[in-house]
């Protein structure tokens, strides 16, 4: 450890406060004993100190950064910018409240012409070479550079210094303020920027990458989901710029790294007390663990998880209850009076997964300026897209619906919409917007349909409240002992279901 960067490497503690979520879960699984990648962090005051600097990283600091990656070096067997084995860092955000997607990342730092082809000469795969150097230079212009056709510094160390600092600044991008502010995230001190030796997921037939759930995260159910991409990196299954395959294509192919994943999971898991949201990658069929932390949920979910956690004997019945937002008990309540129209006859239009809970109506809108004019106009607008981006984020809050061509349950909108119940379907098919935009649409989150909205009745939302119709929902009710003030989360639920409850 130095005075501006922590190495990442378990025999401390840490607090998610001081370095971020994602440092802070490294340095536990480093703890652990699990196949992490080396990593160090600057932590969240440098965040702060970095903008009262006018976007600047203090000598000082970068010094830090230097001594704290002579150690990723000594680790790896690998020298950061020079041959013949060049070591490559990934650079990523982390504030310590989970905001998935939100600030920059950028993959295979170190790079130049002469340092991929020192890779190609050690790899013997120029083609492997070729497609981490692609990669790098379109991230490093998209985050750092903000033009297309730039090149990446020479100096990978100049690469590294200004990558950092867009780090930073993305602390304050639009689609990061607009998320704090939509979930309440007030006083966070900034966030971190970890620095981690990169594994490469598109290194051969036998690497790939992906992200499991512990549970379900849209129905809460207690099995292992998640999303499988051979020959890829994070970012593909993350961004959903491709259609990733389930879990069991993995365990199919390598039935070892599968066990040995779940075994992961369930360690995971019970250090959290709560559903775990894994990111994995294999390297040349070998496993490396990149990140954990808490998953986000859809309402449902966070109701039967709560409930089955207390029922495995993992959290008490207050923890359960606090565990439900006031986000949380909103949307249930409106998803289920959508939930029972009827859809009838009515012609299905796309079909995808279903993410989030409940039915939505609105027009289809592609742009996402237009939707976000239309929807401060007092319109219904379901936002359909390729893919979602983090740029995307502010036009999602204001749609009552999203839906994508690509994209799977672990995809960028499948997090945003399943953590605030917004109804989605991803994954729907190419041609999909050309065959949605413009038309008025029902969105069922539940079954993954989009339908014509002309021939969808409203229905009448069902004769009974939620907290009657849900079991899990009624015996988390149950666990309040205490009177709710009004304004508490669980207040209009807990007054639902003590009528249901009460002698006729």
């Amino acid at each position: 450890m130095t005075a501006h960067a922590i190495v990442l490497d378990g025999t401390r503690p840490l607090t998610r406060a001081e370095v971020g979520g994602k440092a802070f879960s490294i340095n536990d699984m480093r703890r652990l004993g699990l196949p992490v990648p080396p990593a160090f962090v600057l932590p969240t005051r440098e965040c702060a100190a970095f903008h009262a600097a006018g976007s600047a990283l203090a000598d000082e600091v970068w010094s830090d950064v230097l001594e704290a990656l002579r150690g990723i070096e000594e680790h790896t067997g690998r020298r950061f910018g020079t041959g013949p084995s060049p070591l490559l860092v990934s650079v990523r955000s982390g504030a310590a409240e989970s905001m998935p997607g939100m600030m920059d990342t950028v993959l295979n730092l170190g790079l130049t012409p002469d340092l991929s082809a020192a890779l190609a000469d050690e790899s013997g795969d120029a083609a492997w070479a070729d497609d981490t150097w692609h990669r790098f230079r379109e991230s490093y212009a998209a985050i750092v550079s903000g033009d297309p056709a730039a090149e990446p510094p020479a100096d990978p160390y100049a690469q590294l210094r200004e990558a950092i600092g867009a780090v930073f600044r993305s602390w304050d991008s639009p689609r990061a303020v607009a998320y704090r502010q939509r979930h309440g995230l007030a006083g966070l001190g900034g966030t971190a920027v970890t620095v981690q030796a990169m594994v490469f997921g598109n290194r051969d037939d036998d690497s790939g990458t992906g992200v499991l759930f512990t549970r379900d995260a849209s129905t809460g159910e207690p099995v292992v989901t998640g999303d499988w991409l051979a020959r890829a990196q994070g970012e593909e299954v993350v961004s959903g710029s491709r259609t990733p395959l389930t879990l069991d294509a993995l365990g199919a192919r390598h039935p070892a790294l599968h066990a040995e994943l779940l075994r992961v999971a369930a360690l995971v898991e019970s250090e959290l007390h709560d559903m775990a949201d894994i990111e994995f990658t294999v390297e040349s069929g070998r496993l490396y663990v990149l990140q954990s932390r808490v998953g986000k949920r859809s309402p449902r979910a966070a109701v039967r998880i709560a409930v089955d956690l207390v029922r495995e004997g993992r959290i008490d019945r207050a923890t359960a209850v606090d565990r439900i937002s006031r986000e949380h008990a909103a949307r249930l309540i409106e998803a289920d009076a959508a939930a029972h129209r009827d859809h009838g006859a009515a012609p299905v239009l796309a079909t995808g997964t279903g993410i989030g809970t409940g039915v939505a109506t609105g027009v289809a809108v592609a742009d996402v300026d237009e939707a976000e004019e239309r929807a401060a106009a007092g319109e219904e607008v379901v936002l359909v897209r390729g893919m979602t981006s983090p740029e995307d984020v502010p036009a999602m809050f204001q749609s009552v619906a999203v839906v994508t061509e690509t994209g799977g349950p672990t995809s960028h909108a499948a997090l945003v919409c399943r953590e605030i119940g917004l109804p989605c379907v991803v994954g729907c098919g190419e041609g999909t917007i050309e065959a949605l935009w413009g038309r008025t649409v029902t969105v069922d989150g539940t079954t993954g349909r989009v339908y014509d909205s002309a021939a969808v009745a409203p229905g009448l939302g069902g004769d009974r409240p939620v907290a009657a119709r849900d079991p899990y929902l009624v015996e988390l009710l149950s666990f309040v002992d205490r009177p709710l003030a009004e304004d508490h989360p669980l207040a209009p639920l807990t007054a639902a279901h003590e009528t249901v409850s009460a002698p006729a």
